[in-house]
């Protein structure tokens, strides 16, 4: 510790007697009132052209002080803000109608992103700093934010991606005093240097083609000319969707969710050995050999649960594009670790709230979580190197070279 620090600090030591950490606080917090009344009376010496002690032909002079509230990073302090006469002084140290000096707006965005409610971001804040912050204002303070996303969900995506998932996460949302069930609708994209970016989050409750189709149609106007692959669940129209919009585009039955909705209602004791049975399924070395372990899996099951593996024959066509990748390929695809990371993100928001105020609410939520998880997203997808040289020659002439 150099000199000039030990010796402020002996002098606050002797200045306000101070025997616990809660002393500090205090002396900190009047220290500085005292400096940002310092830095006002210069700001006030330079909007006169005159010192306090000096005469001046001025018209405008000092008319004493105001008293004012504000928030600071030590609790609630009062401040004096001098005046003059005419009252043309704009203090910029604290400006005129700003009563928060904290930084507290980024801390509220914060435990926002986290999935704090705006009660609970109120009670933090007063157990924390002292004072109250209402929800309203909290929600005025996130509502910062709105252009941010606007400007997000607009902004220019890559021309081509070889991989893009497509998954939904649903959420509780009050209404005009209606709960309603809407869906976060999230597309996941893997750029060509093999990288995680998520290209949009929209909210609504509405699937269907034409849904589907308005969501291609803008992210073909952000910029996108091709997709190689969408991984997707049994999205409602999202398979003609896809073929309207991206005609060459491989559409694939995301098979993690294929086997969930397979086991949703095989009781535990089944559960084990008819997932070891799917896996001979998905994990056959080419097709022919899927299809003879789908005889033989439905033949199996299907007297004890008649419509289990139904939608495993009614979706082939959406499955079976799988079988003609290499392993390496296949992992990337049907291993959702990309997306499945993304949403126990979300799946923390549902855990944190029962229920939205609102689908704006939501979208904040969502949008926050989203930077705040991809703030990790630095690294490649494993074997990149692998998986672009294979789709290179699978989907020949559509990956930059």
């Amino acid at each position: 510790m150099i000199e000039g620090k030990r010796n402020i600090i002996h002098q606050l030591l002797e200045e306000y007697d101070i025997q616990s950490a809660e002393d500090i606080q205090d002396a900190l917090k009047d220290l500085l009132g005292g400096t940002i009344k310092e830095m006002m009376e210069a700001e006030m010496d330079d909007h006169l052209g005159y010192e306090k002690s000096e005469r001046s032909d001025n018209d405008d002079y000092r008319n004493g002080y105001k008293r004012k509230q504000v928030n600071s990073r030590y609790g609630s302090m009062e401040i004096e803000v001098p005046q003059d006469r005419k009252s043309t002084f704009e203090p910029q140290v604290v400006k005129k109608r700003q009563k928060d000096i904290s930084d507290i707006d980024q801390k509220i965005i914060s435990m926002y992103a986290k999935g704090m409610t705006t009660r609970q971001i109120s009670e933090t804040i007063e157990d924390i700093y002292g004072f109250e912050t209402s929800e309203s204002f909290i929600s005025d303070v996130t509502d910062k934010i709105l252009p941010q996303i606007e400007d997000w969900q607009n902004r220019p995506l890559d021309e081509v991606y070889p991989i893009l998932y497509i998954d939904a996460i649903h959420y509780s949302v009050r209404d005009n005093g209606v709960i309603r069930k809407l869906a976060a609708y999230v597309i996941l994209g893997i750029n060509t240097e093999g990288k995680k970016e998520v290209l949009t989050i929209s909210v609504g409750d509405n699937e269907s083609a034409k849904y589907w189709l308005s969501v291609m149609n803008e992210l073909k106007n952000r910029g996108v000319k091709d997709v190689l692959i969408i991984c997707a669940d049994g999205l409602t129209g999202i398979k003609e969707a896809i073929a309207a919009a991206f005609p060459k585009t491989e559409y694939q039955r995301c098979i993690v969710h294929q086997v969930r909705n397979t086991l949703k209602y095989v009781p535990d004791k089944d559960r084990k050995a008819f997932a070891t049975d799917l896996k001979t399924i998905y994990q056959a070395t080419d097709e022919k050999k899927a299809l003879a372990a789908l005889e033989r899996v439905t033949e199996k099951w299907t007297p004890k649960y008649p419509n289990s593996m139904k939608r495993w024959k009614d979706n082939w066509d959406a499955i079976s594009p799988i079988f003609k990748f290499s392993t390496t390929v296949r992992t990337v695809i049907y291993t959702t670790n990309a997306i499945e990371s993304l949403n126990s993100t979300y799946r923390k928001l549902n855990r944190q709230r029962s229920v939205f105020p609102s689908d704006t609410a939501l979208l904040k939520a969502l949008y926050l979580a989203t930077f705040e998880a991809t703030k990790k997203w630095t690294s490649t997808i494993r074997n990149w190197a692998q998986v672009y040289g294979e789709l290179s020659i699978m989907y020949e002439g559509r990956l930059p070279e």
